[in-house]
């Protein structure tokens, strides 16, 4: 039975970027912080600290030490085969990890510092325009009302509809970095950022890994000559499947998995020690029942949201006092833009007489598979659709890392840069990186693309270090002007 609804201030959904929100700016309102938690532990702190980009990166640092010996070779070193103590990496992850989660929990349920905060551990459902119930992890529920709701209630891994696959318990990105041991081999389910992640991972740690794609290719909604280049890596290091779905799958008696394939029409059978399902995730709003709550959502369950961050109705009008940031209310699920979203709602929330816009900036991208994979801005193919809509022109350089310095120190063939810019005045259009260290590469891009930085200023106005990687930036920017222009 629900008591009677309790009114609050502020009632905040979600403890991942969210967790930022609270402060001394806010120490004479009441603040409800409702948080389901993630994973099936329902741990707190949202999903980049407890199951996303934290400990997968400290996997993969790991996986890359653990790939060593296969790159050794070709630099005239001849290493031992690494053996990898997965227990042993997973406590070490984790160790770390849960410490923090627990700290952050104890944190907001008892420090002096949240005295005017009541963590409540449970799941919200809307029952009205600013008015949840929470069913409590422990049992139970407790009801609210606010004049100000804010909503950072994240995402979850999605199971497509195969028959049989939610019946075998699939591993997920929630739930691999826990396992007890590795299995020999796996299929990894999807070909996006998790799925390539997670197979450079498992790859390196031993495991036989088989990468189911629908398409013929892998980040098939990257840059096409960065999609084609890590299809042909991951076709080297791993079974890819391409042009494949899985019709059918069974957990069988000795814990294995069965799974019935179509392979470019033929049906086919393989047989793996598990599976991962790394198809994407989807918004949590379903769980919120937003639209009980009078919130617009989308057909792909996003909370509709305008530039700063204020829900929207079914009709597209703002609803006063309701806010929501993140991966339940943004089509980019990236840490690095909820935690912008967060920031500029928490602005506007202050100072309601000066609202930010959340979308000024070109959001980035990273993988961090083998090779590191780094995005931000136009692909080609859009900068041609812009350059034809437009009638300018643009101009494409590509740069290998095989022609700098320490690209012969690596002996690396085969990655690049790719970098569009306007033909006239050399504004950077996008950027595109495949090989080591692009998520750092990357940023000069970044840093250009938002405060306007020219790339005929970024090559002429500052010393660029030699023989470092950034003579691939360098090298790049030289080629989308002359000195006549």
């Amino acid at each position: 039975m629900t008591s009677a609804a309790e009114h609050v201030d502020i009632l905040l959904i979600g403890s991942g970027s969210g967790n930022s929100f609270p402060g001394p700016e806010f120490a004479n309102r009441t603040i409800a912080f409702v948080d389901r938690g993630v994973s099936p532990r329902r741990v707190f702190g949202g999903t980049c600290l407890n199951v996303g980009c934290i400990p997968t990166k400290m996997f993969v640092h790991t996986a890359d030490v653990a790939s060593a010996p296969e790159e050794a070779p070709k630099l005239g070193v001849d290493l031992p085969d690494s053996a990898v103590d997965f227990p042993a990496v997973r406590d070490r992850v984790f160790g770390r990890i849960d410490a923090i989660s627990c700290g952050g929990q104890e944190y907001r349920a008892d420090h002096e510092d949240n005295e005017n905060l009541t963590l409540v551990r449970g799941t919200a459902r809307f029952t009205g325009p600013k008015a949840v119930t929470v069913d409590l992890n422990d049992g139970g529920q407790r009801a609210f009302t606010a004049d100000t709701v804010i909503i950072g209630a994240g995402s979850r891994p999605m199971i497509p509809d195969v028959p049989g696959l939610r019946d075998l318990d699939p591993l997920t990105s929630d739930t691999i970095m826990r396992i007890e041991q590795l299995p020999e081999s796996i299929a990894v389910l999807g070909t996006g950022v998790i799925a390539l992640e997670f197979a450079h991972i498992l790859r390196s740690f031993g495991v036989e890994v088989h990468l189911i794609a629908r398409s013929d290719l892998v980040l098939r909604s990257y840059d096409c000559d960065i999609a084609e280049r890590i299809t042909e890596v991951s076709r080297e290091r791993c079974t890819l499947h391409t042009n494949t779905s899985i019709t059918a799958a069974r957990r069988e008696a000795d814990g294995s998995v069965h799974l019935t394939l179509d392979e470019d029409g033929e049906s086919t059978q393989l047989q793996v020690g598990d599976i991962l399902v790394a198809t994407g995730r989807v918004p949590n709003s379903d769980l919120l029942d937003a639209r009980a709550g009078g919130l617009g959502v989308d057909e792909n369950g996003v909370i509709t949201v305008d530039a700063f961050q204020r829900v929207l109705d079914p009709q597209g009008r703002v609803l006063e006092g309701v806010w929501s940031f993140g991966d339940v209310s943004s089509p980019v699920q990236l840490k690095h833009v909820a935690n912008h979203q967060q920031r500029t709602m928490r602005h506007n929330i202050l100072h309601p007489d000066d609202l930010r816009r959340a979308d000024e900036m070109p959001v980035p991208a990273a993988v961090f598979t083998h090779p590191q994979i780094a995005t931000v801005g136009m692909t080609e193919q859009q900068a041609r659709d812009w350059s034809e809509r437009s009638g300018r022109e643009i101009r494409v350089a590509v740069q290998k890392f095989s022609d700098i310095a320490y690209g012969w120190a690596m002996e690396n063939e085969g990655d690049f840069l790719k970098l569009i810019v306007d033909a006239a005045s050399t504004e950077v259009l996008g950027a595109h990186i495949i090989g080591p260290q692009a998520p750092t590469l990357i940023q000069q891009f970044i840093q250009a693309m938002s405060l306007g930085i020219t790339a005929r200023d970024m090559a002429r106005h500052q010393y660029w270090i030699h023989p470092a990687m950034p003579e691939l930036v360098e090298n790049a920017l030289l080629q989308t002007f002359s000195e006549d222009d």
